[in-house]
């Protein structure tokens, strides 16, 4: 459980840095990366891919499910006084 939770702190975190703008609380970052590697791995699913068992895999999979999650969120608010 712990290293589940250090491992949504890094990708959220690391999602955070990568989309413009970012720049989180660091539960919001941990909670971006948690759900972001269930959009991920769902994404990887819909593509009929598998991350394996390794957890650097994992760690990719939930960045790109986290930027997934940003992007939509901005989709959907005003980011940047806009």
């Amino acid at each position: 459980m712990l290293i589940t939770i250090i491992t949504g702190f890094i990708a959220g975190s690391i999602a955070a840095w990568l989309m413009p703008g970012g720049g989180n609380s660091w539960i919001v970052d941990i909670i971006l990366g948690l759900l972001g590697g269930v959009v991920g791995g769902w994404v990887l699913s819909l593509l009929d891919l598998s991350a394996g068992d390794s957890w650097w895999a994992g760690l990719v999979v939930a960045i790109i499910g986290a930027c997934i999650l940003i992007f939509i969120g901005r989709l959907f608010t005003k980011k940047g006084g806009k």
